[in-house]
C-alpha cells in the first residue's frame, strides 16, 4: 500500500529581525547583574549545540527522561487520551515527541518553538518519516505567552480535530527555567491550552528533581566544554539581533548550584573590563563581572504536584527512574 505523505505547515508567530530594536534584550543587559533570558540561546546554531549537549556523558536529564518514558510509557498511555492534538512546547528536533507517538498515539502534532528555521527543517524531515499524521509547526515564543492562536484553531478544524482533547507536552524540564511564579503563569496558560479541546485533555511535562551537587554542576559545566559553546554563542546571536559587539573570547562560562534557590545557574563572566555596544546604548562591565544567562530549577515531587494544583490541574499522577533523579508528571486539565 502507498502513502500519501502529508505536507507540514508552519505558521510564524515569533520574527527575529536583525538590528531591530530589542526591549527586552537591552533592559536585561542596563540590569545589574545583567542578564539575557535563555530563550535567546536558541538559535539555529544553539539549537545544534543543544542537541550535542544531551549526548554528553555528564548531562543526565536527556536520557534519565527517556528511561522514564521507555520504562512507564505504557501506563502514561492509560492516562493520555488517544487521539489528542499532541502540542509540544520547546520541541526543537522533536525527537523525544516522535518516540512517543507509536505509544501516545496522538492524531496530530502541533510542534512550538522559537527557534523557527531549525524547527522548519527537523519538521520537514519528521513529516517523511511519519506520512500520515497531520503536522503544524508554530514558530513562537511561548515564554512571552503561550496561545495556540486563531491560524492553529482554524488548521485544525479544517481537519475535523478541533474538538480532539488537546495533550500539552513539555518534556526536558524546560519549566526550570522559569522562576516559580513564572512557572505557575506558563502553567495556567498550559491549563487553559489543555481545556481548549474536546474532554480528557492535560499536561505531560518532565521535571529534573534535587539531586546533589556533584551531579548537577558537571551537568552544566562539562569536560568538554560543549556547555560552555553553547553559552558564549548567545553572545553571538545577541550581536546579530541587537547589532552589538560582544567578543565570545573575552567571556568565561560558569555553571553553579545555588542551594538556597534550588536552582543551577549559567553566567559568562568577563575575563577583563570591556565596553559592549550597541546602536543606541552600551554597557561596560568589569573584569570578573557577570552576564546571568539561565536558571534551572530543581523540583521536589510534592512541591511541583501543588503548583500544577495551583495552576488549575486535576488529580496529578508522576512517574520516576530508580534513582529518583527525574519525575514525568501527568496533570489532567
Amino acid at each position: 500500500m502507498r502513502h500519501t505523505t502529508l505536507a507540514p505547515h508552519f505558521v510564524q508567530l515569533h520574527h527575529p529581525a536583525a538590528g531591530a530594536s530589542h526591549p527586552e534584550l537591552v533592559a536585561g543587559l542596563l540590569e545589574t547583574p545583567a542578564r539575557i533570558a535563555p530563550k535567546f540561546f536558541y538559535d539555529a546554531l544553539g539549537s545544534r549545540l543543544f542537541d550535542a549537549i544531551t549526548e554528553l556523558p555528564e548531562y543526565y536529564p536527556t536520557r534519565t527522561e527517556a528511561a522514564v518514558f521507555a520504562q512507564h510509557g505504557a501506563d502514561m498511555a492509560r492516562h493520555v487520551p488517544e487521539g489528542a492534538v499532541m502540542v509540544d512546547l520547546g520541541a526543537g528536533s522533536c525527537a523525544k515527541a516522535a518516540r512517543l507517538f507509536p505509544v501516545l498515539q496522538p492524531a496530530a502534532y502541533l510542534p512550538v518553538d522559537i527557534s523557527v528555521d531549525y524547527l522548519r527543517d527537523t519538521l520537514a524531515a519528521l513529516q517523511q518519516r511519519h506520512p500520515e499524521l497531520p503536522m503544524l509547526g508554530l514558530g513562537m515564543d511561548f515564554s512571552a505567552r503561550l496561545s495556540l492562536g486563531p491560524a492553529a484553531g482554524a488548521w485544525l478544524a479544517e481537519r475535523a480535530l478541533a474538538e480532539q482533547p488537546r495533550l500539552v507536552f513539555y518534556p526536558g524540564s524546560s519549566i526550570g527555567n522559569f522562576t516559580p511564579d513564572e512557572a505557575l503563569a506558563l502553567l495556567c496558560q498550559a491549563h487553559a491550552v489543555c481545556r481548549s479541546g474536546g474532554a480528557g485533555g492535560g499536561l505531560l511535562i518532565g521535571v529534573d528533581r534535587v539531586k546533589p551537587r556533584a551531579v548537577l554542576e558537571p551537568a552544566y559545566d562539562d569536560a568538554l566544554g560543549v556547555t560552555a559553546a553553547f553559552n558564549r554563542n548567545l553572545l553571538l546571536h545577541v550581536n546579530r539581533l541587537l547589532g552589538a559587539d560582544f567578543a565570545p573570547a573575552a567571556w568565561r562560562h560558569v555553571g553553579l548550584y545555588n542551594a538556597v534557590e534550588s536552582r543551577i545557574e549559567m553566567h559568562l563572566q568577563a575575563t577583563g573590563a570591556q565596553t559592549v555596544r550597541w546602536p543606541g546604548g552600551e554597557r561596560a562591565f568589569a573584569d570578573g563581572e557577570r552576564l546571568h544567562t539561565e536558571n534551572s530549577y530543581k523540583w521536589e515531587p510534592g512541591a511541583f504536584e501543588a503548583l500544577l494544583r495551583e495552576a488549575g490541574f486535576g488529580e496529578v499522577r508522576h512517574w520516576t527512574d530508580a534513582q529518583g533523579w527525574f519525575s514525568v508528571f501527568w496533570a489532567p486539565a
